[in-house]
């Protein structure tokens, strides 16, 4: 038996069923099934009982969670042992965040750092790309969500999801600009955007504005330095009937009768977000989280 096949029983047997493990471990069903099934040879009995509601320990499969319970909790043990000698975790992940992430972005990764390193604690802080990337180079964040990928050897990165960016708009604007696949970008012209300032995105803010005028866009000055792109910053100013905000689809945010959130056209917009982390990290912990993250075609938001 290997600790990997332990932790997989385990979880079948914790959640009940075969859908609900395999989307914690990140894994399809049908290779989750086939590792049990090899399990249930190998020791010669049946672990657990099959039906249309799910999963349920038999006796010898009681026996086995224990053991494997115990074994896999010596193992973390043992890592958060070690730890105190390698640096490798079992403290605190500091990561940085920005305002606005998809609802379920963050779960299967932060499932995925409790059941392998259960002894971190993930400490979350909401911060612009920019702040993300001063904190990263002074020691003060472990890793960051970022919407932009930093360039040269200090950091590595990976993408975890691209979303397409739709508008909010007054919904009597909405309802003259929108047409069977939306709003077309050009039909925005006239419109104050709200923006965010470039400071805190460079690179995303110069892309995002170059494909704004490049439909005909006049974007008027750009937003004063701190100030923040909360919610109700975009929801009063397009509320007024003289602005759009860009926002993607399924929003965290409730929105008011008055306010209408549509697709572009074409889908001209695609935010995109990566994890960043120094690149002589050694920690496993951290490599867990990363590693928890679904592919971004799989995340992508709005397609």
């Amino acid at each position: 038996m290997e600790l990997r096949e332990l932790r997989m029983f385990v979880t079948v047997a914790e959640k009940g069923g075969m859908s609900a493990a395999a989307r914690v471990l990140h894994i399809s069903q049908p290779a989750l099934s086939q590792t049990i099934n090899a399990l249930e040879r190998e020791l010669g009995v049946r672990l657990l009982v099959r039906s249309s509601t799910g999963v349920t320990p038999t006796e010898e499969g009681r026996t086995l969670l224990a053991e494997a319970r115990a074994v896999l909790a010596r193992y973390d043990q043992a890592l958060r042992t070690m730890a105190a000698h390698t640096g490798d975790g079992g403290g605190v992940l500091r990561l940085g965040i920005p305002l606005e992430l998809p609802s379920g972005l963050l779960g299967p990764p932060l499932e995925q750092l409790s059941l392998t390193s259960p002894a971190t604690r993930v400490q979350v802080r909401h911060l612009s790309t920019a702040a993300q990337l001063a904190a990263l180079r002074a020691g003060e964040l472990d890793a960051g969500l970022l919407r932009e990928r930093p360039a040269g050897p200090e950091f590595d990165a990976m993408l975890v999801v691209r979303e397409h960016l739709g508008v909010l708009l007054a919904a009597e604007q909405a309802a003259e600009l929108a047409g069977p696949e939306g709003v077309r970008l050009d039909a925005l012209g006239g419109l104050e955007w709200v923006s965010f300032p470039r400071s805190g995105s460079p690179a995303w803010y110069d892309e995002l504005t170059a494909i704004l005028r490049g439909h005909g866009l006049d974007l008027g000055p750009a937003a004063p330095e701190g100030q923040e792109l909360i919610a109700e910053v975009k929801l009063a100013a397009v509320g007024s009937g003289r602005a759009f905000a860009l926002a993607p689809p399924n929003w965290s945010q409730p929105l008011p009768e008055s306010i209408t959130w549509s697709p572009l056209v074409g889908h001209p917009l695609v935010r995109r977000t990566w994890v960043v982390w120094p690149a002589g990290s050694r920690r496993r912990d951290l490599a867990r989280f990363v590693g928890g993250f679904r592919d971004p075609d799989d995340a992508l938001s709005g397609s």
